[in-house]
């Protein structure tokens, strides 16, 4: 195929055909000449006021190839070869089967490259299966009624199963384009392999996390819920296996530990096994919510609620006075704010959509960095305590019933009580109570916070209107935990036992930590042969 560049198309027309029109154009060629094509990327120019442009690279299928190639001299090159590579198997001998420990993104990916080799590996997780988390989810945010090992951030798919879905990452890995492929086979629309804001909606997570267990399962791997990791057996600085909720055993010498970014006691249980761990800088903050058509009207002006436009987002930074840099994250665009605790006593938020993003608010988590320096002492697990100590306040504060806390953005900045809603009306559940936020997050935080609303208002007008609403608390920006690993992708003093993802400090989202589960089953298939019982 041939890959054409640049091809810019008004956002009022038709994009297909407009598409089709300047491939015949660019290429010279006549209609019957054009095979097939398919969209490769697709980006935004909304630089000019009077129109936004979508701007595609497209590989097209022609006939008479190199005629063409010699036609457009350097306007068009062959399409470069993105499939994915399979790593040359190792030569030692496995005697029992690798095990994955947590069916987030890392897990699961880890655990589908390797069953796609003949690894046949052992997938555990200390949750429910999707369909049975859901129900219990759904349950807490009716009633306030929390279950510590099936909640938002506990059970298959991890906690992105309950988020936007969003596919953007800061990454320039080649494995992303396998991460994204595997989701449209098992799922996922194909507009996610181009897309400029590629997103799947917790919706459709939830289907695809379902298919990519069953074709682990095909493979001859084992997916198993309700098995929580309780130890680990080392030997002689070595993992010989498991044990599974305080009892069984399963032997192995290769341990994926993809936990993610809140199993807390699983972070204690290998401290004390003596895994090298050590704190990390994360940010804390609230979400916000405004209303998504102001969102829509500010960004895209006339053009809003084009359909080839969607729920508009944002991304804003600011690096305030303080010395702390306060920053937007993970915008859910037609979302809403949800209940993410996994601690009884706990008071956790997030932000999910669904895949059509048509819901009346946009929600966005406001965040300001915190250091290990901010920590009480210089224990490794000094970030989840920092992170403990906010959550338990926010939820005494506002009720102790899983009510999250709460104050609308003029009263937040003037320092005083919220008494009513304005037009805003908060999606979280169970439900928010007013109180004032600056009594449970840090002075700094707080501080920092005051000073980018007004700086963020500047480059979305309205963004500190009276009546937006900030929730209380979110701490799970990422995790408070590195597990220092080596170049092999293993614990730097537990041999066979591989970190991963974002839990053990190196990923930040769904398309990163599945590659770095990608990047471990590669270390674990280039050392060992496949699988056989």
């Amino acid at each position: 195929m041939l890959r054409v560049t640049g091809i810019k198309i008004a956002i009022t027309k038709n994009q297909q055909e407009s598409i089709k029109r300047e491939l015949i154009r660019r290429l010279k060629i006549s209609p019957e000449e054009l095979v097939n094509y398919r969209i490769f990327k697709q980006s935004i120019d909304a630089r000019k006021s009077n129109m936004i442009y979508l701007v595609y690279t497209v590989d097209v299928e022609v006939a008479n190839e190199n005629k063409v190639l010699k036609r457009c001299n350097n306007e068009v090159k062959i399409t470069p070869d993105l499939d994915y590579k399979y790593v040359q198997p190792g030569t030692v001998t496995l005697y029992n089967r690798p095990i994955i420990v947590g069916t987030g993104p890392a897990g699961l990916f880890c655990g589908l490259v390797l069953a796609q080799m003949g690894y046949k590996p052992v997938l555990l997780e200390r949750g429910k299966d999707v369909e049975a988390r859901t129900k219990d989810v759904e349950e807490f945010w009716k009633t306030g009624t929390l279950n510590e090992e099936s909640n938002v951030q506990f059970g298959e798919g991890g906690a992105g199963t309950f988020s936007d879905g969003k596919l953007t990452t800061l990454i320039k890995n080649p494995r992303c384009r396998k991460v994204l492929e595997e989701l449209v086979r098992h799922g996922a629309p194909e507009e996610i392999l181009y897309s400029y804001k590629p997103h799947i909606g917790t919706d459709m997570l939830k289907e695809v996390v379902t298919n990519i267990r069953r074709t682990i399962t095909k493979l001859g791997g084992e997916v198993r819920f309700n098995s929580k990791v309780t130890d680990l057996i080392i030997e002689n600085q070595k993992v010989k296996g498991i044990i599974i909720n305080g009892k069984e055993k399963l032997a192995s010498d290769t341990v994926v530990m993809a936990i993610g970014h809140s199993a807390r006691d699983t972070f204690q249980m290998l401290y004390a096994k003596g895994m090298q761990l050590k704190p990390k800088a994360f940010a804390i903050g609230v979400r916000i919510e405004h209303p998504q058509e102001q969102i829509n009207k500010v960004q895209y002006g006339d053009f809003a609620g084009n359909e080839n436009l969607g729920a508009a987002d944002y991304k804003l930074v600011h690096h305030a006075s303080t010395g702390r840099g306060a920053y937007t994250f993970c915008m859910c665009p037609g979302g809403v704010v949800v209940a993410a605790s996994s601690e009884k006593d706990k008071i956790v938020t997030n932000g999910m959509s669904y895949f059509a993003r048509d819901g009346e608010n946009a929600n966005s988590a406001l965040l300001v960095g915190v250091d290990t320096k901010d920590f009480e002492n210089n224990h490794p697990l000094a970030g989840v305590a920092f992170q403990r100590k906010w959550e338990g306040i926010a939820f005494q504060l506002a009720g102790a019933d899983y009510y999250a806390p709460a104050q609308l953005v003029g009263d937040f900045l003037q320092d005083r009580p919220s008494k009513k809603l304005g037009s805003v009306k908060p999606s979280y559940k169970p439900g928010i109570r007013f109180v004032e936020l600056k009594k449970c997050l840090p002075l700094y935080v707080v501080e920092t916070l005051k000073e980018a609303l007004v700086f963020f208002d500047k480059k979305i007008p309205g963004f500190c209107r009276d009546d937006a609403i900030l929730i209380g608390v979110e701490t799970r920006s990422s995790s408070p935990i590195r597990m220092e690993r080596n170049e092999h992708y293993q614990s730097i003093n537990i041999s066979g036992l591989y970190p991963a993802g974002e839990g053990a400090g190196y990923a930040g989202g769904i398309v990163s930590a599945a590659v770095d589960g990608i990047m471990i089953a590669e270390a674990i298939a280039s050392k060992y042969k496949p699988f056989h019982f």
